[in-house]
């Protein structure tokens, strides 16, 4: 009697740590392959995919439902629009831009936000260096894509940008950076020529600000890039680094 009582005990013991690890599994990640996919959308962002290897970019980033994001130099839209098809309804986007950069693309994003897909995105048109409404912070997620280097060019004290990027974090949350490789001891010397910006001083600028490294996607680098030419007219496809900071 006391053998099948122990068996039984040790049956329910077994079912109750069998469903406290499914209760505390973390959830899966969203199909990222799938949102790139969605028929819905243009052409045109389909070109980009391909230059940006998505949906490699994208799942580097971690982005998942629910997240409240700031989108760093949202340009026309197109990386604010695939962060708003995933975080949904219950998230939350800012596209920044100032009003240096709104100019030329402007007219584009307001296109783009008349989708259905858009409805978490606010537009925040503020300074590089004060990038934020005040009151906002515990963001998940800040994107910084290719448009770091123009802040070397512009009127921006980054240190300042980068201690806000850093405030406006929840702790564990990621910075995700990436932009067009210059070559190495360039510095910011080619950030307007070149549009390209060295590696290494988007990490030191950042880790500066408090951010700690740890990623480095491998995804767009380009070896046979010599990086001596200007991006729009590269021969080649470009050498890009892709970073992810954490604020620990």
């Amino acid at each position: 009697m006391r053998e099948v009582l122990a068996r039984r005990f040790s049956s329910v013991a077994l079912c109750a740590l069998l469903l406290a690890g499914c209760a505390f599994a973390p959830p899966a990640p969203p199909d990222y392959a799938a949102v790139i996919a969605a028929a819905d959308r243009e052409d045109a962002d389909r070109q980009i995919d391909a230059r940006r290897k998505q949906p490699d970019l994208l799942a580097f980033t971690g982005v998942a439902p629910g997240m409240r994001v700031l989108d760093m130099g949202a340009g026309g839209g197109y990386t604010t629009e695939l962060l708003a098809r995933i975080v949904g309804a219950t998230g939350r986007i800012l596209a920044q831009d100032s009003k240096e950069t709104i100019g030329r693309v402007q007219q584009r994003f307001d296109a783009r936000m008349k989708k259905p897909v858009m409805a978490p995105v606010q537009r925040v048109i503020r300074d590089f260096d004060d990038p934020l409404p005040p009151g906002v912070a515990d963001l998940d997620l800040i994107t910084f894509f290719f448009a770091y280097h123009d802040t070397a060019f512009m009127p921006v004290d980054r240190a300042a940008m980068n201690r806000a990027l850093f405030r406006a974090l929840k702790p564990g949350g990621h910075l995700v950076v990436a932009d067009h490789s210059a070559r190495s001891g360039a510095g910011i010397g080619v950030v307007k020529s070149l549009h390209r910006i060295e590696e290494s001083v988007v990490r030191r600028e950042l880790e500066a600000a408090g951010f700690r490294l740890v990623a480095d996607g491998s995804f767009l680098r380009n070896p046979a890039d010599p990086r001596e030419e200007i991006v729009f007219r590269a021969k080649v496809p470009v050498d890009e680094f892709v970073l992810k900071f954490v604020r620990p």
